[in-house]
């Protein structure tokens, strides 16, 4: 099997520069490759990869008009080791979140549940991140495990 991720988004942006930097200062990801000429970048944390893309750079894949807060409908969740890190990022850059910390438990199936510790953030372009971030920006985090 490989270590590579299946399914990589590549998420169209207004500017790359500024979404790179919300993704791996505030969320902690690792910028793997960019390629600034085409406003290009592709970003990882632990076994979460995304791609950004600046549109109107190269080429877009616009299949409706890009009207703000793109990604509508959509949130990305980013397991990450400790919620923590990425709540004091964010709130040392004043950035709002979209939804306050919290616990859930999700039901698996009749005896088996799964909790998370999660909150969301919208990246700069408004892609929710479950923070987990996303990610916009943002993410389902900390599992809990039910005893036994």
């Amino acid at each position: 099997m490989s270590a590579e991720p299946s399914l990589v988004p590549e998420l169209a942006v207004t500017d790359c520069s500024v979404s790179v930097r919300f993704w791996c200062d505030l969320l902690g990801f690792a910028v793997l490759y960019r390629r600034p000429e085409e406003g290009f970048a592709y970003l990882a944390l632990g076994g979460a990869h995304l791609m950004l893309d600046q549109a109107d750079i190269g080429r877009t894949w616009r299949t409706a008009p890009f009207d703000l807060p793109l990604g509508r409908g959509i949130n990305f969740q980013i397991s990450v080791p400790d919620v923590a890190v990425q709540l004091r990022q964010l709130r040392e850059a004043a950035r709002p979140l979209f939804m306050e910390p919290e616990v859930k438990w999700y039901r698996l199936s009749p005896s088996e549940q799964a909790g998370v510790r999660q909150f969301l953030v919208q990246d700069p372009d408004g892609y929710l991140g479950n923070g987990v971030l996303p990610l916009q920006a943002v993410v389902a985090l900390d599992v809990l495990r039910t005893g036994t």
